[in-house]
């Protein structure tokens, strides 16, 4: 964790269906969003959160949370792993609709 001397407010968020947790923290400026969701406990909050392998993102944009550097007021979010591709869904659709006129 990189010391600026001073200290920044951010946020680290995780939701799940039925939960979710924000929780705000200060610290010191120059930490990686990685080390801001270990700092925050989050992990503790939802038993089965894997941090070492989650995706996360910053109001909506993925990063690299071992690089990333917070700055004041933003907020981490950590990313529930997708039950299925998007895209496969779609393909999914558009067979069936197509098998359904043929």
């Amino acid at each position: 964790m990189a010391s600026g001397g001073e200290n920044i407010q951010v946020e680290v968020v995780y939701a799940l269906p039925r939960e979710q947790k924000l929780l705000r923290l200060e610290v010191p400026s120059g930490t990686t969003a990685y080390e801001a969701v270990k700092l925050s406990g989050i992990a503790g909050h939802f038993p089965g959160l894997d941090i070492e392998a989650a995706d996360m993102g910053v109001f909506g944009k993925i990063i690299k949370p071992r690089e990333y550097v917070m700055n004041a007021g933003e907020r981490v979010e950590i990313y529930r792993p997708l039950k299925a591709d998007p895209k496969d869904v779609r393909k999914q659709r558009a067979a069936q609709a197509k098998e359904k006129k043929a």
